[in-house]
């Protein structure tokens, strides 16, 4: 039992911020009232300090050895999209009561071949035929799977006939088609999907002639800077009759336009990332190389307006990341960059806070996250400063409540394991993925 005393605690809905104590029992708010007397609780002051929902990232691809750095950072909840439920069961069955987020995932994601990602491993699969792309949703479903993944290389037919046995389970159909040649957001929407990941197609849609691979001079004519309102609004429209929703994952198109200027901040939980030279490696050399800054990073701000205009019709529009893709989509801290990205767009502090808390959770599904509210989890930040007034203050975190439980920042990062922990916790998951006929990749 825990009473958060005196903190200014922020109502999602308005932006209001009052003065509150919260009681929490277990793993559940109890009590949001001023002035709350009880006897035999943990009391943790907060006065002066502002109490928002634990953060959500709509897109990751998490891993043991920087789950905790997630939690660091704030987020306690992730939306992993495409992995292993195999190898993230246990932070799928904790729900949350561990150390690291609570994890909602994918399985592995399909792709069509040659695929974009290689030959099959326990973390993709190349379909060429219905029946395969059956069999593989329904072993999904049966591993636990709490949405479908697909690829851009997925045939179209084949995408539906994913869609089409996805809905016989109630789940949710998600798509990467950033590189397909044969599927725009618009026949995505037609088709049956649910998520656009990377806020991917719509670009495809506005431009036909257009695809990842097109030639220097297609690229060109199209004003990536100055982003063509009316035909952004004209392809949104259309998908909103669909229910689309969108996770741009903006920090990934930024830190690639940005490059060796890469977006980065003074904190330890960043240090430590830096710090640990067992972690993104490949990171440093790809930043030099500026790597994807003309195919990705030109991206940025038509992205940007994409989910800003989308929003702004009534489309569902969520935070993301992608972490660890791309370059410095630090573990927890991208989600931050994430958020200031979306009031560069023009939503409000407000309106990106709740694309990260209450609507994040809306477009999950989950009922009893993303607000602090009487009968919700208890998962929450205590912050040094109103992040109302300026979004960055999300990132001045003094405590963090998840799933009841109180953390410092310090306490997690004590927790990341090392490399002989990782080492050995990889070659029992290839051990288990070999018994169940199951090629883990390089």
């Amino acid at each position: 039992m825990k009473l958060l005393k005196n903190g200014f605690v922020v109502n999602m809905e308005t932006g209001e911020f009052t003065r509150q104590d919260v009681y929490i029992e277990n793993n559940k708010i109890v009590k949001v009232v001023p002035n709350l007397q009880m006897e035999n609780v943990e009391v943790i002051d907060c006065t002066d300090k502002w109490l928002i929902p634990g953060l959500i990232d709509m897109h990751v691809h998490i891993k043991k050895h920087f789950a905790n750095y997630f939690t660091a950072a704030g987020i306690t909840t992730v939306r992993n999209t495409a992995g292993s439920i195999i190898e993230l069961k246990p932070f799928i069955d904790a729900n949350g009561s561990e150390l690291e987020p609570r994890v909602i995932s994918a399985d592995r994601m399909i792709d069509g071949p040659p695929g974009l990602w290689g030959d099959d491993t326990a973390y993709n699969i190349n379909v060429d035929n219905a029946e395969l792309a059956k069999q593989e949703v329904a072993r999904q479903v049966e591993l636990g799977a709490h949405f479908i993944k697909v690829y851009g290389w997925l045939d179209p037919e084949y995408m539906k006939v994913v869609v089409d046995e996805a809905r016989k389970h109630n789940l949710e159909v998600s798509s990467d088609i950033l590189y397909s040649t044969k599927v725009d957001a618009l026949l995505a929407a037609d088709i049956g999907i649910d998520w656009l990941e990377h806020a991917s197609g719509i670009v495809q849609a506005m431009y036909p002639q257009w695809t990842m691979d097109a030639p220097k001079e297609i690229w060109d004519s199209i004003p990536w800077e100055q982003p063509d309102e009316e035909l952004i609004e004209s392809v949104c429209k259309q998908m909103l009759k669909k229910n689309i929703k969108l996770c741009p994952t903006i920090v990934l198109y930024d830190q690639m336009r940005l490059a060796d200027q890469y977006w980065t901040t003074t904190h330890e939980v960043v240090h430590h990332i830096e710090n640990n030279d067992y972690l993104f490696k490949y990171w440093p050399q790809a930043a030099q190389a500026k790597q994807g800054q003309n195919t990705l990073g030109i991206q940025t701000k038509t992205i940007q307006k994409i989910a800003y205009t989308y929003y702004k019709m009534g489309g569902t529009v969520v935070t993301g990341t992608d972490t660890p893709a791309g370059i410095y989509t630090y573990p927890g801290f991208a989600l931050h960059r994430e958020l200031q990205l979306f009031v560069d767009a023009g939503f409000t502090p407000l309106e990106a806070l709740q694309q990260a808390t209450i609507n994040a959770a809306k477009a999950l599904k989950v009922v009893d996250l993303g607000d602090i509210k009487e009968g919700f989890t208890a998962d929450l930040l205590v912050l040094n400063e109103n992040p109302l007034s300026d979004i960055e203050n999300t990132m001045k975190i003094d405590r963090i409540v998840k799933d009841g439980k109180l953390y410092t920042i310090s306490e997690l990062l004590e927790n990341i394991p090392t490399e002989q922990e990782m080492n050995d916790f990889i070659n029992e998951l290839i051990k288990t993925f070999e018994e169940q006929g199951l090629y883990a990749g390089n």
